[in-house]
C-alpha cells in the first residue's frame, strides 16, 4: 500500500517515496464525536486510499533513500485525472523539471542531471552541452518515462497489495500542514514501521505516509487535492528531440 508508491515511483522518476513513522499506541472505540468513530483502522485505511484514487488531482511531495544511495531523492509532482502533470526531481545537484501536456512528457535537466543519465557514454560533453535549457521530448509509450506523469499509475502503487494495510493501529489525531489528521500505524514482519496519516475532516484524504526503518525510508505529502493542473506546452524552439541530438553528437 502506501510503502509501494515509494517503490513504484522509485522506479518511475529516478525516485519518489513512500509511507511509515511516529509511535502510535492504541485502537479501541471513542465516542460518538470521535473522528472516524467505530470504525478500524484496516477500514479507515481503506477508505483513505480509495478516496485519494478518486481525487480529480493531487500535489505528491516525497523525499526517499535508498540503502546504500548516495543521497536522497527528492521529489514534487502535481498531476490529475488528464495526464496534466507539473513535476520536479533532484538528487544532490542534479536535478530536471518535467511536464506532461497532451500525449508527450518533457523533461529539462541541469547538467549534471544529464551527465547522470548519460553515465559517460560517447560525446556525453558535447550531447550535455546541446540539452542545457532545453526540453526533452519523449514520445507516447517512451519507457523511461512511461508512468511518470500518470496519476493513476502513481497512486495504484497505494493498493497493490491490500495485505498491506492489514493489521494497522489507530493513533491520536494531529497535525498535517494545518489539517486534522488521524495517525494509522503497522509495524512490518522485516522490522519497517509504516504511518498514515488521514483527513479527519471532509473526504478520507492520505496527508502524508512515511515509512522507516526498511530498505527505503522516506516521507510523501500529499496536498492541494482536487486543484487545477494547468500545464502549457514548452516553445517549440526550446525542445529537442533526444535521437536527433545524440545522432549529432
Amino acid at each position: 500500500m502506501a510503502a509501494r508508491i515509494l517503490r513504484k515511483n522509485a522506479v518511475l522518476a529516478a525516485a519518489l517515496v513512500c509511507a511509515g513513522a511516529t509511535a502510535l499506541t492504541g485502537c479501541g472505540d471513542g465516542d460518538s464525536d470521535e473522528a472516524f468513530a467505530g470504525q478500524s483502522a484496516d477500514a479507515i485505511a481503506a477508505e483513505a486510499v480509495k478516496a485519494t484514487r478518486d481525487a480529480d488531482s493531487v500535489r505528491i511531495t516525497g523525499t526517499s533513500r535508498a540503502q546504500g544511495a548516495p543521497a536522497a531523492v527528492k521529489t514534487e509532482f502535481r498531476v490529475d485525472e488528464k495526464d496534466n502533470c507539473l513535476g520536479t526531481l533532484s538528487m544532490n545537484d542534479a536535478k530536471a523539471d518535467v511536464r506532461q501536456a497532451g500525449q508527450n512528457v518533457y523533461v529539462r535537466g541541469n547538467e549534471r542531471f544529464w551527465q547522470n543519465a548519460l553515465q559517460g557514454r560517447p560525446g556525453t560533453d558535447t550531447v550535455v552541452d546541446r540539452l542545457q535549457g532545453k526540453w526533452v521530448k519523449s514520445e507516447p509509450g517512451d519507457k523511461s518515462t512511461q508512468g511518470m506523469c500518470d496519476k493513476q499509475a502513481l497512486l495504484a502503487a497505494m493498493d497493490s497489495d491490500k495485505s498491506e494495510r492489514d493489521g494497522m493501529r489507530r493513533g491520536a489525531v494531529t497535525e498535517v500542514d494545518g489539517e486534522d489528521a488521524l495517525t494509522l500505524t503497522k509495524q512490518q514482519a522485516d522490522g519497517e514501521k509504516l504511518t498514515l496519516y488521514v483527513a479527519t475532516e471532509g473526504d478520507p484524504y492520505i496527508l502524508k505516509a512515511v515509512s522507516e526503518g526498511g530498505e527505503q525510508p522516506g516521507e510523501t505529502l500529499f496536498s492541494d487535492y482536487n486543484e487545477k493542473v494547468e500545464v502549457e506546452q514548452p516553445p517549440a524552439g526550446e525542445v529537442v528531440d533526444p535521437k536527433t541530438v545524440a545522432a549529432n553528437g
